[in-house]
């Protein structure tokens, strides 16, 4: 089975790609909803984040302006997200897999769960437009342009992305 990650910074579409996909019945790992879910799924996880961090998760998104703590969470979350990740892969039975993450690509625990990376782009204002987060968080990603090998331009309406993807989808199958 062939896994594609699909990548991109925040407010570049990410999660409309990856829903479309899910749409046309294509399995859909998804980072960030997943590993929140394993937050509360494995026991102690939360109490133990709270006390190495020094914070009440009420307080959790202040680590990414500190990348000390930002650090620190990943130690603790990636091993778990890992292993929910080992487990979905060998349960799905679908030729094509997908798997959306803004920061795998640059985090080598996630190096070998996928063979193709897909960036979705869109410009500055307009990811900033959909998120205003994208502001604050544009220094922690970054991407290595010979490390992708399709890149989906999401700067039009939803039909033009919808057609992008088909599009992608008949290179992949």
């Amino acid at each position: 089975m062939r896994t594609i990650l699909v990548t991109g910074p925040i407010g570049s579409g990410k999660s409309a790609v990856c829903k479309y996909l899910a749409s046309l019945d294509f399995p859909v790992y998804e980072c960030d909803a997943r590993t929140k879910m394993l937050y509360s799924l494995v026991p102690g996880l939360k109490c133990s984040i709270e006390e190495r961090l020094g914070l009440p998760w009420s307080q959790i998104g202040t680590v990414f302006s500190d990348p000390d703590k930002l650090c620190t969470l990943e130690e603790m979350v990636y091993p778990h997200v890992v292993e929910d990740l080992k487990a979905w892969k060998a349960a799905q039975k679908a030729p094509l897999l997908f798997i959306e993450s803004a920061i795998a690509l640059d985090k080598p625990q996630f190096d070998g769960f996928y063979d193709r990376v897909l960036l979705v782009t869109a410009p500055y204002e307009l990811r900033v437009q959909r998120n205003p987060k994208a502001a604050e968080r544009d220094a922690l990603q970054s991407y290595d342009p010979t490390r992708i090998d399709y890149r989906l331009d999401n700067d039009g309406t939803k039909e033009e992305m919808y057609i992008k993807i088909r599009q992608l989808i008949c290179k992949l199958i």
